[in-house]
């Protein structure tokens, strides 16, 4: 169709959605430009979300990964929080 679209990588938090016992994750999505500007699309999730944190942008996954490493790597631990900071709108 030839729009402009672009591959999104962040975290996705839990902020409006039901609670769920899962962690927050790293999450990806696009964004398509239309009418002026960008709008954010997220095919994985089946209702509207808020509280993205962006990491970074690209044509596809290979542009922007969560980690590119060579060799043995680890990952002990790690751990996001995503808290509402008011009234969205207000």
């Amino acid at each position: 169709m030839n729009f402009p679209a672009r591959y999104c990588t962040g975290y996705l938090g839990d902020i409006g959605v039901p609670r769920s016992p899962d962690p927050m994750d790293f999450s990806a999505w696009l964004e398509v430009y239309l009418g002026g500007r960008w709008h954010t699309l997220d095919p994985r999730n089946r209702i509207p979300r808020i509280g993205r944190v962006l990491i970074a942008q690209g044509r596809d996954a290979a542009d922007v990964p969560l980690s590119n490493t060579f060799g043995p790597a680890t990952l002990t631990g790690f751990r996001v929080w995503a808290d509402a900071l008011g009234t969205p709108g207000a």
